[in-house]
């Protein structure tokens, strides 16, 4: 998958180094984002419990990584697309009340987005900018993970976050605010941050604990909704001395 990536950045990369027919500039760089965990925008952890058995999975600070491209409309207005690696991690607490065992676990699940994103950027200084963008981004869910957990050797906890094989697409509205500083030589440094609101659960967590003969199960949907703290870099363009439309005065 980081080969293929590799690879589509490629093409993309060359053709978002120069300006495009208007003379607007495009940009390529990488970008990074920390997960923050927040019930601002929809409930960081989910709790289930069955007879004796409890467990509430919580979502911790995460990363993601990858290319984005920015492609110019007008100096106002930019769309933003590119494809991210995302590292999501939920802490698991697990108890049998008739057993007084308390267990915990850590839960690591993998996700590919595609973002695309209206940018709006409102020039502040000469290298001073502030920019708000609003979009959708698809995201991509592999597989399935799991965890087993064994506290006191004869307890099994065990833990599934299951991706249905028809649900492994789902759509984020995604919303940013942010500054950014544009030098010639140096490239763009950009510092922001992000709302992610999931449009479908990121898993299904299905929970068991097995005691010799009895066991109780509990299942239900894991919210994927995060805020994040956003770092972009774009790479310094060169100006394209053939344009299809030159600035400057009608004839």
């Amino acid at each position: 998958m980081r080969i293929f990536i590799l690879i589509l950045f490629l093409p993309l990369s060359l053709f978002a180094q120069k300006e495009n027919k208007f003379g607007v500039q495009n940009y390529f760089g990488f970008q990074t984002r920390m997960i923050i965990p927040s019930d601002a925008i929809g409930p960081n952890s989910l709790t289930l419990t069955k007879e004796s058995f409890t467990t509430t999975i919580e979502q911790q600070v995460g990363y993601t990584f990858g290319g984005v491209v920015r492609l110019g409309l007008s100096e106002l207005i930019s769309i933003e697309t590119g494809l991210n690696y995302v590292q999501r991690l939920f802490g698991i607490t697990m108890s049998e009340t008739d057993s007084a065992i308390t267990a915990f676990g850590t839960m690591n699940f993998i996700q590919y987005d595609i973002p695309v994103s209206a940018v709006i950027n409102v020039k502040l200084t000469k290298e001073l900018f502030a920019n708000a963008s609003l979009g959708l981004a698809l995201q991509n869910k592999p597989s399935s993970v799991g965890i087993i957990t064994n506290p006191q050797g004869k307890h099994e906890f065990f833990h599934q976050g299951v991706v249905d094989i028809h649900k492994k697409m789902s759509f984020d509205f995604i919303s940013s605010v942010g500054f950014e500083l544009r030098t010639k030589k140096s490239g763009v440094f950009y510092v922001g941050g992000s709302a992610r609101v999931a449009m479908a659960p990121v898993f299904l967590l299905v929970a068991k604990h097995r005691y010799v003969n009895d066991s109780q199960v509990v299942f239900g949907n894991v919210n994927g909704s995060y805020l994040s703290v956003d770092l972009k870099y774009f790479l310094p363009y060169k100006r394209a001395r053939n344009l299809i439309f030159k600035p400057g005065p009608i004839e």
